[in-house]
């Protein structure tokens, strides 16, 4: 059988674009390897009629709105290889070796992320420590907070100052914090200690103080970080896919990349801003850009 189009990655995008295309009465497979990035997250925010769920849940209700379309299949695989075998489709590999056939891919395949380089960072990240503010800062509002950083430390901790005015801004020694910055920070009672983080302390996930080299503890509740992001899967840039500005797959508004017959949706593009609401929205454009040259090409073949 060929697919009108595979779908790879289960996140948000690809989950979108599945329902959507399912709704379009198309054929469509969507492998799932279940490496979401948001694994490690306990609530999903931002969302309109789902702001705090869980993800699991969230995943939950997706795979059961899609299963009223049994023109879509979702396969817990993962897939290992793309390649355009012709003129008029790709074959797609799974791990189990397995083969499948479509005209259209696209790559919902988000990112991986890499945390600073503090000891036990990964006991409190998800959990008290979070990288975007929009998703959690509400609930640690008016809290003793870390702003964790390399060379964006300025920008991500003028960000959090909205949701809380206790800040310590943290270079770990490693961040290029300029002069002029550092002095605006500290005009707005920012606290900035540049040394090495030696290590965090904490229960069950819950952040009460950065240790520096020195032995000092420095009390704060939670925090923000901003992790090393790469893409979660190779298959962009082994097909040719361009980048944009941010390292994402380069798209037009309808998921279209510079490849023939492949779009791109969700972090895997955009990169930033990274939340699930917008993930969503990227799915459901791509999947409208799918349908759409479908639909274009079949009105342009000679009969």
């Amino acid at each position: 059988m060929r697919y009108d189009c595979v779908i790879v990655g289960g996140g948000p995008a690809g989950l979108n674009a599945a329902l959507v295309l399912g709704r379009s009465r198309r054929n469509v497979i969507l492998f799932d390897d279940d490496s979401g990035r948001n694994l490690v997250t306990r609530e999903s925010h931002g969302f309109i009629t789902r702001d705090g769920i869980k993800p699991e849940e969230f995943k939950r209700l997706a795979h059961k709105d899609i299963a009223k379309y049994d023109s879509v299949e979702i396969k817990q695989e993962r897939v290992m290889s793309i390649n355009r075998v012709s003129d008029t489709h790709y074959e797609i590999t799974t791990e189990e070796g397995k083969t499948y056939h479509s005209i259209k891919i696209i790559l919902a395949t988000g990112l991986r992320e890499q945390q600073p380089n503090i000891p036990n960072i990964e006991k409190y990240y998800g959990t008290s420590l979070f990288s975007c503010p929009y998703c959690d800062g509400w609930e640690l509002r008016d809290q003793p907070l870390a702003v964790i950083a390399d060379k964006s430390v300025f920008e991500l901790a003028k960000k959090v100052y909205t949701w809380s005015k206790d800040l310590i801004v943290f270079t770990n020694g490693e961040g290029r914090l300029e002069l002029k910055d550092r002095d605006r920070l500290v005009a707005k009672g920012i606290g900035v200690r540049e040394e090495v983080i030696d290590g965090l302390e904490g229960d069950n996930g819950q952040l009460r103080s950065v240790r520096l080299e020195d032995g000092t503890l420095i009390d704060r509740v939670g925090g923000f970080v901003t992790p090393l992001w790469s893409h979660n899967a190779h298959f962009g840039k082994e097909l040719g896919c361009e980048e944009n500005e941010y390292g994402g797959i380069k798209t037009d508004e309808y998921g279209r990349t510079n490849v023939w017959n492949v779009y791109a949706a969700g972090d895997a593009s955009l990169i930033v801003p990274a939340q699930v609401v917008i993930a969503a929205g990227e799915g459901s454009a791509a999947a409208i850009g799918v349908n759409g040259d479908l639909t274009n090409e079949y009105f342009d073949a000679e009969d």
